[in-house]
């Protein structure tokens, strides 16, 4: 590459008697000169000859012929910066300079709390419809996101550099429900604030309810997502914008999730797969272009995350789409896999050195009682380093952290079933038998 030449140039200024020097600069072909009244006054004083010059002071140690004043040399310095250690220092510096190529690419610039450490929270499903237990109970409560979330969690959610929930419903007040479907969720635009009251930063819309009153109800989410700010992955307008990553950069490294969904396993699906010309989600019964998409986050990314919606409804047993795909996901270049919809616990397990937590489980999702959780993520320039399954309990339309004894209880239950991970008494997770 080229490199950049950062010119420095002043020529040698005598103050000597009466004398007054000046440095000039050139401005359109034309020579500014500025007195240095002040130099001359406050030998110490220094003028700028332009933002980007270099300045060094050297005292001769001789006397000018006012017989006292020391000369005070400017010399001319040259500094190269090539590109190469520019972008070395900051990959992305010049990517940062340029707006309009970040939100083409849903790329977003994050401040994290601590310099080098970029802290990810997870959680499960939620559901926003005023027709059903969990929201009919906030409202009933009438203290918001407050109402539903116990405050050791929600500081948790909102202290988290990127927190990522699954937004397990459409936006919209249209649309009819998708007929023979069991259970149809919609919430009003106005709740969708409520994402940034728990912290959200990026919601995951790759999920068998996201078309549950249509198309419209699909596209409505996507324009009240975008109203408000709030980044999603997962489902778009056409399939181009459905399998999009979202991607962070922090602390000079860029951060991928990919988001996609295995649901529904019928053919054709109630929930709508996103084509070339229509809006849907980004569907990967069929694994083709999941692993194409990860293979491109990984090749032009420092960290892949890939979110998914796969397994078996209220069942803690990986089935076999799941153990088909999830190998094939980490060879992608996948680094961390996320995973939602049977709304309790699964397994955390490994892919080789890729930790694969099967299942969040219910979040803040329905009225019944079920073990919990939030997963944190902690990146470092090495990459991962470290996974932290933290306990929580849904019941009474409200999901509180775990302590004590249900605490315990929960971490041993996931012991219990996740043979591939060690999982100490304060979460942390690492694989079984690492050297």
């Amino acid at each position: 590459m080229m490199k950049r030449k950062i010119m420095a140039a002043c020529g040698m200024v005598i103050l000597a008697g009466f004398l007054l020097g000046g440095c000039g600069s050139v401005e359109s072909g034309n020579v500014r000169t500025t007195a240095a009244v002040e130099g001359y006054q406050n030998p110490d004083a220094k003028e700028s000859c332009a933002a980007e010059n270099v300045w060094k002071e050297q005292e001769s140690g001789k006397k000018g012929t006012d017989g006292g004043k020391p000369h005070v040399v400017l010399q001319q310095k040259e500094t190269e910066v090539s590109e190469e250690d520019t972008e070395a220092a900051d990959p992305y510096a010049q990517l940062l300079k340029d707006p309009e190529a970040m939100a083409a690419d849903k790329i977003y610039a994050k401040e994290t709390a601590e310099p080098g450490k970029t802290r990810i929270v997870f959680a499960g499903d939620i559901l926003f419809d005023s027709h059903y237990a969990i929201m009919a109970s906030l409202l009933k409560r009438g203290q918001g996101i407050e109402g539903g979330i116990s405050a050791d969690l929600l500081s948790i959610m909102r202290s988290a550099d990127i927190f990522m929930v699954n937004n397990e419903f459409p936006y919209t007040t249209g649309g009819a429900p998708t007929a023979g479907k069991k259970f149809t969720f919609r919430a009003d635009p106005k709740y969708a604030s409520w994402l940034f009251d728990m912290g959200a930063d990026l919601v995951s819309l790759a999920n068998n309810h996201a078309y549950d009153y249509g198309e419209v109800s699909l596209t409505d989410t996507l324009d009240t997502l975008e109203a408000i700010g709030m980044p999603y992955v997962g489902a778009g307008r056409n399939l181009d914008e459905a399998v999009k990553p979202v991607s962070f950069i922090a602390n000079g490294k860029k951060i991928t999730f990919v988001s996609a969904t295995q649901i529904e396993r019928t053919l054709p699906p109630d929930t709508k797969g996103a084509t070339e010309t229509t809006p849907g989600v980004f569907r990967c019964l069929e694994i083709g272009t999941l692993l194409e998409v990860i293979s491109a986050a990984k090749a032009d990314s420092d960290f892949v995350i890939v979110y998914i919606h796969w397994g078996t409804e209220g069942t803690d047993k990986i089935d076999r789409w799941q153990q088909e795909q999830a190998p094939q996901i980490a060879a992608a270049g996948a680094d961390l896999i996320i995973g939602d919809h049977p709304h309790v616990l699964q397994p955390i397990g490994y892919q080789g050195d890729v930790p694969v937590v099967y299942s969040l489980g219910n979040y803040l999702f329905n009225s019944k009682t079920l073990d919990s959780c939030l997963v944190e993520a902690v990146i470092r320039d090495e990459g991962l380093e470290s996974l932290r399954f933290i306990p929580a309990k849904q019941s009474n339309c409200r999901v509180a952290k775990a302590e004590g004894a249900e605490k315990e209880r929960i971490i041993n239950y996931m012991r219990s079933i996740s043979p591939e991970a060690v999982i100490d008494d304060e979460g942390y997770i690492t694989k079984q038998n690492a050297q």
